[in-house]
C-alpha cells in the first residue's frame, strides 16, 4: 500500500476512523432554503466519502436563525425538522465507512446585515470586522447564555440525526473565536476579562453538549493556532487554550489560523507554500494527548504522509484538495498521484461562494453540480463511434476526456508538440507551477481513458473527416486582441514575452491590460525591469479574488513598478506610449522601451467554414473558441457540451 501512515486507522475518542484523511468544514451553500440537507448536498458529501475520506465535517452549520446566518442555503440544526434529511446524509456517508461530524457555527461580526434580515451583526464586543465593515453590537450576558443553549440544541439535533460527533467552530474569527480572542473580547462581565472569562462561552457550550449528548459523544473544536493579528490569539495563547480544552474532555482539536481581518491566512491563495502552517498544529500536539487535525494547504499525498511521519499531527485536513478532486483519497491509496487534480489555489471556489452561489472549481466542472452533472449520469452511448477534438488546451482535454468516458473513440488533435495550450505559458509566472501539474494530470487521465492523442497535427476538416469522425469539438483557444492604434505593430504580446523573455528590451516595460495575464506578466518582469501596468477600468484583476490581486499589486510595486488605472492606450511611439485618462480625457506620455499587450483574447476558429460545411450541427465550439474566458469557463463549457452531445 502507498502512504502507510495516511491510510492507517485512527481514533477520535471511541470513534474509529478508517484512515487519517479528514475533509474539514467548507461552506458549500448546497443546502435547501429550509436548511435541510437536500439531494445536492447529500451527493456532494457522498462523493467525497466514496473518494476516500475517513472523516467528513459538514460545512458551517447554523445554530441560530436570528443573527447566525453565514451563507445563503446554509445547513441548519436550529429545528428538529432537519433531522430526516440530515439522517439521509449520514446514511449516504456511512455507506462508504466514512464518519460524519456536524460543525456548529455562528459568524458573529463576520456576516453582513443583508444575510440576517437587515439586523445589526452581533459579537463579543463592538469591534468591527474590517472586511465586513459593519459595526456589531455586543451581546448581552443573557443573549450569550441563550446562544450557549442554541449550540447545545444544535448538537442534540445532530446527534438525533445519527452523526458521529460535532465540531464547535472556534476559529477564523467567528463568534466563539471572538470570545476567545483579546482582539474582539473587551467584555467586563463573566464572559470577558481574564483568560478563564474569555474561555467561559466555549466551556459552557462543551459542558452543555456533554450533559445532553453524553460524555462519550465526540466533540471536536476547530481552533486558531494564531490569529495573525497584533492583539489577537498568539501561538502561546493557542497552546494554553488547547490544554484548557483538553481538560474539559473534548475528543480532538482541529487546528487552523487567521480571521477575516488577517486576510489570506484562512484560505491560502497560490503564493502560500504547501504545508506552511503545519507548525501551529505541531506545537499544540506536543502539549496535549488528544488527537490533532491539521490543515496546511496540503495538495499532494506525499506532503500529508510526511506530516504524519514527522508526528506533527494525527490527522490531515484535505480541504480544497477534495473539492478539486473528490477521489483524492482513492487515487492516493492506489499510488496514482499523477491522476489527482490538485488545487491551484486560484480562490475561484471562495469567490463564487462569496457571490452567493454554490461552490464551483476551476479544475472540477462537476463541483456543486454532482447531483445533476455527476459522471455516473454520463450517457455512455458512444459505442466506439469516433469523435474528434481540435485543440489540446484545457477545454479540448476536458471535452476529450468526457467523450472517451462516454464510450466514443476520441481523437485529440494538437498543433503543438505538447498538450496544455496557453496554460503552459500561464504556468510561467511566480507561484503558478501547479498549472504544469494540471496539464500532466490531464494528459495522464486522457491516456488512461484511451484517448488517441495526435501532437504536431494542425487538423482541418479533411483531416478530421479522414479520421472517420462523426462530430468535431473545436477548442482552438483564442488569439490576443490587438487594438487598431498607431504604432501597435511594434508591440509584443504577453504570451510572446512569457515564452521568450529576450523579447523584452530596455528598462521601461509598459503592459497594456490589468487583468490576470497583465498582472502576472508584470509580476514576472518587475524584479528586472521598471514595469507599468495600464488598465482602462478603475480596478485591476478582473474577477480574480481580492487577496490575489492585492498580492500581485504589492509584488509589482515592491519592485518599483506602477499601476495606472482608468487609462486607455492611444498610441505607441519610439520610447514611449500615450495614454488617455478615461474620466478626464487628459493625455499622458509614459516611457516605454517595450510595450506588452495583455488585453485579452478573441475566439480562434480556424477552418470554421470548412468544418461547418463538413459537420453542420455536429461542429461544437468549446472554450475560448466559443467564448473567451478563464480556465474555469473553458473547463465548464467543455464538460457541459461533451456531456450533452448526442445524449438522447
Amino acid at each position: 500500500m502507498y502512504y502507510k501512515k495516511l491510510f492507517s486507522p485512527g481514533k477520535i475518542g471511541n470513534l474509529e476512523l478508517k484512515n487519517r484523511i479528514v475533509m474539514p468544514a467548507m461552506g458549500c451553500s448546497l443546502a435547501e432554503p429550509s436548511g435541510e440537507a437536500g439531494p445536492r448536498m447529500i451527493k456532494y458529501y457522498a462523493d467525497r466519502a466514496r473518494g476516500g475520506a475517513g472523516l467528513i465535517i459538514t460545512e458551517i452549520t447554523r445554530i441560530d436563525d436570528e443573527t447566525g446566518v453565514g451563507t445563503p442555503n446554509q445547513l441548519s440544526v436550529t429545528n428538529t425538522h432537519v433531522v430526516g434529511q440530515l439522517s439521509r446524509l449520514v446514511e449516504a456517508v456511512h455507506a462508504y465507512d466514512t464518519k460524519l461530524f456536524v460543525q456548529l457555527h455562528h459568524p458573529g461580526n463576520q456576516t453582513p446585515s443583508r444575510l440576517i434580515g437587515g439586523k445589526q451583526p452581533v459579537s463579543a464586543s463592538d469591534v468591527t470586522c474590517k472586511v465586513i465593515g459593519e459595526q456589531p453590537r455586543p451581546l448581552t450576558t443573557e443573549e450569550v447564555e441563550a446562544l450557549v443553549k442554541k449550540f447545545v440544541t444544535g448538537a442534540v439535533i445532530a446527534q438525533k440525526s445519527g452523526v458521529d460527533g460535532v465540531e464547535i467552530h472556534a476559529a477564523h474569527g467567528y463568534l466563539v473565536s471572538q470570545f476567545l480572542s483579546p482582539h474582539t473580547n473587551k467584555r467586563t462581565d463573566k464572559y470577558g476579562g481574564s483568560f478563564e472569562g474569555r474561555m467561559r462561552f466555549i466551556t459552557e457550550i462543551i459542558m452543555g453538549i456533554k450533559a445532553y449528548c453524553g460524555p462519550k459523544f465526540p466533540i471536536s473544536v476547530r481552533m486558531n493556532g494564531s490569529d495573525y493579528l497584533e492583539d489577537g490569539i498568539t501561538e502561546e495563547d493557542a497552546i494554553a487554550q488547547a490544554k484548557y480544552l483538553e481538560k474539559l474532555g473534548i475528543s480532538c482539536l482541529n487546528v487552523s489560523c487567521g480571521t477575516y481581518d488577517s486576510g489570506a491566512t484562512i484560505i491560502e491563495p497560490n503564493y502560500f507554500a504547501e504545508g506552511w502552517k503545519k507548525h501551529l498544529a505541531a506545537n499544540i500536539r506536543k502539549e496535549v494527548s488528544i488527537p490533532v487535525i491539521a490543515v496546511a494547504n496540503i495538495k499532494r499525498p506525499s506532503v500529508a504522509e510526511q506530516m504524519l511521519e514527522e508526528e506533527n499531527v494525527d490527522f490531515v485536513g484535505i480541504a480544497r484538495g477534495q473539492l478539486a478532486d473528490p477521489d483524492w483519497g482513492l487515487k492516493a491509496r492506489a499510488g496514482k498521484d499523477v491522476l489527482i487534480r490538485k488545487c491551484l489555489g486560484c480562490m475561484e471556489c471562495f469567490r463564487i461562494l462569496n457571490d452567493g452561489l454554490p461552490l464551483g472549481c476551476t479544475l472540477n466542472p462537476i463541483l456543486g453540480r454532482e447531483f445533476e452533472w455527476g459522471e455516473e449520469k454520463l450517457v455512455k452511448n458512444g459505442a466506439g463511434r469516433t469523435a474528434a477534438v481540435i485543440g489540446g488546451g484545457p477545454a479540448g482535454m476536458q471535452a476529450a476526456l468526457v467523450l472517451a468516458n462516454r464510450g466514443f473513440h476520441t481523437i485529440l488533435f494538437e498543433a503543438a508538440d505538447r498538450l496544455g495550450g496557453t496554460v503552459n505559458l500561464a504556468a510561467i509566472p511566480p507561484h503558478k507551477g501547479m498549472l504544469t501539474e494540471f496539464v500532466e494530470t490531464m494528459e495522464a487521465q486522457l491516456k488512461e481513458a484511451g484517448v488517441e492523442i495526435r501532437l504536431n497535427c494542425a487538423a482541418d476538416a479533411e483531416t478530421v473527416k479522414a479520421a472517420g469522425a462523426e462530430a468535431v469539438f473545436l477548442a482552438a483557444g483564442g488569439k490576443p486582441i490587438l487594438p487598431n492604434i498607431p504604432g501597435i505593430e511594434t508591440a509584443v504580446t504577453a504570451e510572446a514575452v512569457l515564452q521568450d523573455p529576450s523579447l523584452v528590451k530596455g528598462e521601461n516595460v509598459v503592459i497594456i491590460g490589468g487583468g490576470v495575464t497583465g498582472l502576472e506578466t508584470a509580476e514576472t518582469f518587475a524584479p528586472t525591469h521598471k514595469v507599468t501596468v495600464v488598465e482602462m477600468l478603475d480596478k485591476v484583476g478582473g474577477n480574480l479574488y481580492p487577496s490575489i490581486v492585492m498580492h500581485l499589486a504589492q509584488e509589482i510595486m515592491k519592485n518599483g513598478g506602477m499601476i495606472a488605472k482608468s487609462k486607455q492606450l492611444t498610441a505607441v511611439e519610439l520610447g514611449f506610449v500615450t495614454v488617455k485618462d478615461t474620466k478626464t480625457g487628459e493625455e499622458t506620455k509614459l516611457p516605454a522601451d517595450t510595450v506588452v499587450l495583455a488585453m485579452g483574447v478573441r475566439s480562434n476558429r480556424p477552418e470554421l467554414d470548412a468544418l461547418q460545411e463538413a459537420f453542420d450541427d455536429k461542429l461544437i465550439l468549446v472554450g475560448d473558441s466559443c467564448k473567451p474566458g478563464q480556465i474555469y469557463d473553458a473547463m465548464h463549457s467543455a464538460y457541459n457540451k461533451a456531456f450533452v452531445y448526442g445524449a438522447r
